[in-house]
Order: structure tokens, then C-alpha cells, then sequence
């Protein structure tokens, strides 16, 4: 099993804290998932969203909606996934394996999930590592899949923004980064 490591380029990559930024790092996206995506991987999108120039993401979250979230949560989000929900309530055109990002009504606590408290279990007993098992159980889990995306709300930035880290259950591999942002750009490098 690997440690966590910082992701090379978190730096370098252009911030996304604003909706607008999102929309257009999203587009990109959504144009770069399109070009490499088969009839056996697509997703159930609409014809409108399949053309070229066409928005994959859902509506965007209301103010009212991550404010509740956050208060369901007892904190406030770090300024790139906040920034993320009132563009896109949620993402699913992913390549890699995570199937979807989260709207922020299922956001919740890793710990809280089935496969959270499997996992919490597992390597509290089976694969004793203290620093996974904590970060499961402070984390929040902002998408699924095959793999996991964490948000670490104790790690937090000058910036505001929170550790964010890829966890592969599979091989028990854990990828960090600097921030939501920095997960999506992996992502996104995932697809050229």
C-alpha cells in the first residue's frame, strides 16, 4: 500500500473557485469525455448533451441547498467544491473510476456509508494503519465509483481550501492533493 503523496502539479493548475471557472474547466471536460467515450462507457445523456458544446453536468446547487448541506454537516465547504456545486449539482461524465460526483444532499461522511465503515473496519483490524482509518472517519465523501474521492475538513489550506485525496480501495492506494480542484484536474489529465 502506498502513503499519501502530493500530487505533482496542484500548483501549477489553474484555480477553480468561482462558477464561472468551473463552467469553463467543465466544458473542457465535458468536450475532452465526449471525444474519448464509447457506445459501451456513455452515460444516459440526453442527444443536446452528446453534441459538442453540449453541458453534462446537472443544474446548479442553490445557495439554500449547500447552505443546508453545510449545516447538515456542521461546517462550510472549502471554496473550490463549494464554488463546483453552484455550477453543476453533481458531475457523471467521468472517465477514471469514480461514476459520480456527488449533489450536495448525498454528500455525507465517509464513515457513514456502507463502504466507509467496511473500510474503517478493515484497516483498523485486517491492515492496521491509523492514519487511513482516521482519515476515513473525518472525511467527507464527495464521490464514488469504483474508487472514492475525500475531503479532508482538518487538513486545511492558507487558502481555505481542504486536502483532497483519491483512495483506491482495489490496491489500497491513496492520491492527495491540494484541493477539490486538484482532483478534478487529475481527472481531466486522466481523459487526454
Amino acid at each position: 500500500m502506498s502513503g499519501s503523496e502530493e500530487a505533482d502539479g496542484d500548483e501549477e493548475r489553474r484555480a477553480l473557485n468561482t462558477p464561472r471557472e468551473w463552467r469553463d474547466f467543465l466544458d473542457e471536460y465535458g468536450d475532452l469525455y465526449r471525444e474519448g467515450v464509447d457506445d459501451n462507457d456513455i452515460r444516459e445523456f440526453g442527444e443536446e448533451q452528446l453534441e459538442e458544446g453540449g453541458w453534462l453536468g446537472s443544474e446548479p446547487a442553490t445557495e439554500e441547498a449547500v447552505a443546508a448541506a453545510e449545516q447538515r454537516l456542521g461546517l462550510r465547504f472549502p471554496p473550490s467544491y463549494r464554488s463546483f456545486l453552484l455550477t453543476t449539482n453533481g458531475w457523471t461524465a467521468l472517465r477514471d473510476w469514480i461514476d459520480e460526483v456527488h449533489p450536495c444532499e448525498e454528500v455525507t461522511w465517509m464513515r457513514d456509508t456502507g463502504l466507509g465503515s467496511g473500510l474503517v473496519d478493515l484497516y483498523a483490524d485486517e491492515f492496521p494503519d491509523a492514519d487511513l482509518v482516521a482519515l476515513f472517519r473525518r472525511s467527507l465523501q464527495v464521490a464514488s465509483g469504483e474508487d472514492l474521492w475525500l475531503l479532508d475538513p482538518t487538513d486545511v489550506g492558507p487558502d481555505g481550501e481542504w486536502a483532497a485525496h483519491l483512495f483506491q480501495p482495489k490496491y489500497g492506494e491513496l492520491e492527495s492533493h491540494t484541493s477539490f480542484a486538484g482532483l478534478f484536474h487529475e481527472s481531466k489529465d486522466f481523459l487526454e
